[in-house]
């Protein structure tokens, strides 16, 4: 299976794409330049400049508008397109990276350091009164994160550890019983995981850095599809349209010379002949 380019190289770093009816459709983001980009009816990208240098996650918010993780934190953005960048977090090179809204409606997004430095990353929960915790430690290149449709558990990737893992959700701890599902390194997969999303059936779907191609997972974690994306530094993916049948799949020039990779920074899609998770969850700060 191969994906279509929908769109030019229109991004330098684009990540973390998210379908919501109440956005009329796609979002993602262009990390590194602090846009978040959203797909028009007519197949056109359009950009929102958020304030920060870095806008790493978009999810929608109760009642319209959408929570964000920007550089050093969490902003809120309301239905009118205003932004409110809620205070810092932390005064280091780290930045925000990759997220998702909790079955109880808090944002959960993980870290990392400019350098990657090991150790140096962390998960936060945004809560609905704007407070936020850190709830895990020493890790590294926070990244894909989804919910099981019941909210028993979630899917999770730090890069570097070249898997993905399974928790248990905690309505008080938040994420808990932390083990493998999937050591992709192990099983000698090109790349490194990356974003993730889950399908009606609970199968997993992860972007492959590096790997030109994102996979999709079974329940035991066995790799059962392989999806050819057209640029190497796959980022994120997440199923969407009005019947959650098409994958969309972001990319990344980040750390590539002009004349190299050269869809990279466009945005695919494929359908995987499998249904998007249906349960949407929002942020109700």
């Amino acid at each position: 299976m191969r994906a279509e380019r929908l769109t030019d190289s229109i991004c330098y770093h684009a990540e973390g794409p998210f379908w919501s009816a109440s956005w009329n459709g796609l979002r993602w983001v262009d990390l590194l330049a602090g846009d978040i980009m959203q797909l028009a009816a007519d197949g056109n990208a359009h950009r929102t400049a958020t304030g920060s240098p870095v806008v790493a996650c978009v999810r929608p918010r109760l009642g319209g508008g959408a929570v964000l993780a920007v550089e050093k934190g969490f902003a809120l953005q309301d239905p009118d397109g205003s932004i409110h960048l809620l205070p810092a977090l932390w005064d280091a090179p780290v930045r925000m990276n990759e997220g998702a809204i909790a079955p109880d409606g808090s944002f959960l997004c993980g870290s990392m350091a400019y350098g990657a430095t090991p150790g140096a990353a962390a998960l936060w929960r945004l809560h609905a009164d704007g407070t936020a915790t850190r709830i895990l430690e020493d890790l590294t290149i926070s990244n894909g994160l989804a919910f099981s449709a019941d909210g028993t558990r979630a899917f999770y990737v730090d890069t570097p550890t070249g898997r993905v893992d399974l928790f248990d959700w905690d309505a008080e701890a938040g994420l808990v019983e932390r083990r493998p599902f999937a050591d992709l390194a192990a099983l000698g997969e090109a790349g490194h995981p990356d974003g993730l999303t889950l399908d009606a059936e609970g199968h997993v779907w992860v972007a492959m850095h590096s790997g030109h191609s994102v996979l999709g997972l079974d329940a035991s974690g066995a790799v059962i599809e392989r999806i050819e994306v057209g640029a190497r530094q796959v980022t994120a993916c997440a199923f969407g349209g009005e019947d959650l049948r098409t994958l969309f799949i972001t990319t990344s020039r980040e750390g590539l010379a002009p004349e190299d990779d050269p869809q990279a920074g466009s945005l695919f899609a494929v359908e995987p002949g499998v249904q998007g998770a249906t349960s949407e969850r929002a942020f109700p700060g």
